[in-house]
């Protein structure tokens, strides 16, 4: 199966994380993405361990189905070298500042004139009508700006970053969707369109669908922030012997909880108990009091107990766990497949079932340049 987006050729100037996180969901579903770098290449090839330098693992996980042209576009042939390429293309997505693209000569006038059907999509820190248009961005700026950060203060007492590229991510599976959107929309049409998609907006989005509070009223009808994210007794929560998540969430699940313990009637007794309105009201209690509960048995007790009840519940897995995993092991959701330089490589599959266009990996990510005699049709 060759994937739905068969046909679709994706000229993509993105570097670290987020473009090319998009553009590898694009490359599963088929789609031909020629990876645009700089001589110095994209900087995740830098990010180690590595069996060869420049082929580091972040590089190797976003860039699958993939191939690689070297082009500096700072010098007019390799310019026009891209140029070249953007009659059969269907998208360019980039993003460095869209300033940038301009003085480059790569503004979507440029690009539309010789593709009336192409999309252009800049993916960026902030939207160019702002007063913050322009400012450089990263994964650590973008949760400092859009209020994560602040979150975990809430919480403990310190501002701090989720420890993994949560902006850059999010971001990219909305660049994703928009450009699946833009394709859809082409094919109906014919007609090709620039799109801006900033960062800060995007997680200000993502963020406050869950945080707004009482401020989505005007005016207000309370503070701002979802009280059971935000408990301090939110788990994972300690057992006898480790650590386990419960989300004893429905008046269902709390019924079916309360007769395991020997307390059937917590919630007729209790008010604070009552419902989903009251318990998320005293979060803190609801979730101080689960703690406190939990101590009492084995996680594999109570993740037996829990699966009888259908109360959802997990271990705290790490990363290495993951690896071993017996669901992911039976679903086919690791794939060790043969790198041309790098050797045997893990590879996380796409996820998700497809009746007739599987996604799939093609190929594997590219070296630096290692394509760019055959996109741009130079002799051997």
């Amino acid at each position: 199966m060759a994937g739905p987006l068969q046909g679709v050729r994706v000229l993509d100037l993105t570097t670290v994380v987020m473009g090319p996180f998009a553009t590898q969901i694009l490359g599963d579903m088929g789609a031909d993405v020629i990876k645009v770098e700089s001589p110095a290449g994209d900087s995740m090839r830098k990010v180690g361990p590595f069996r060869h330098e420049g082929m580091g693992p972040l590089f190797l996980q976003a860039n699958r189905n993939k191939r690689s042209v070297v082009l500096d576009l700072k010098k007019s042939a390799d310019r026009s070298a891209l140029l070249a390429l953007v009659p059969g293309a269907d998208i360019l997505v980039y993003n460095i500042r869209p300033q940038a693209m301009r003085r480059l000569g790569l503004d979507f006038e440029t690009l539309s004139a010789l593709n009336p059907g192409i999309i252009v999509c800049g993916a960026f820190g902030f939207g160019e009508n702002g007063p913050y248009a322009g400012r450089p961005a990263y994964d650590d700026i973008m949760q400092a700006a859009c209020g994560l950060s602040a979150l975990f203060q809430r919480v403990n007492g310190v501002p701090s970053y989720a420890p993994v590229n949560i902006c850059d991510r999010t971001v990219g599976l909305y660049l994703a969707n928009a450009l699946l959107g833009a394709l859809f929309h082409k094919q109906r049409t014919g007609e090709g369109q620039a799109i801006e998609l900033p960062m800060f907006e995007t997680m200000a989005q993502f963020i406050l669908g869950d945080h707004i509070g009482g401020a989505a009223f005007v005016p207000a009808e309370g503070e701002t922030g979802y009280k059971r994210l935000l408990s301090t007794q939110r788990g994972p929560y300690q057992t006898r012997d480790g650590h386990l998540c419960v989300v004893v969430y429905t008046d269902e699940h709390w019924r079916k909880f309360a007769g395991m313990i020997g307390r059937p009637g917590l919630l007729d007794g209790d008010p604070r108990f009552a419902s989903l309105e009251t318990r998320t009201i005293h979060a803190e209690h609801a979730g101080a009091f689960l703690a406190a509960r939990l101590k009492e048995k084995t996680t594999q007790a109570w993740l037996d107990l829990f699966a009888l009840a259908d109360i959802p519940a997990s271990r705290v897995n790490s990363i290495d766990d993951l690896l071993n995993d017996p669901h992911l092991r039976a679903v086919g959701f690791w794939k060790v497949l043969e790198h041309p330089t790098e050797g045997r490589l893990r590879v996380p599959g796409v996820p998700g079932t497809w009746s007739r266009t599987q996604p799939d990996i093609r190929r594997l990510a590219p070296n630096l340049g290692e394509h760019t005699d055959e996109i741009l049709g130079k002799s051997p």
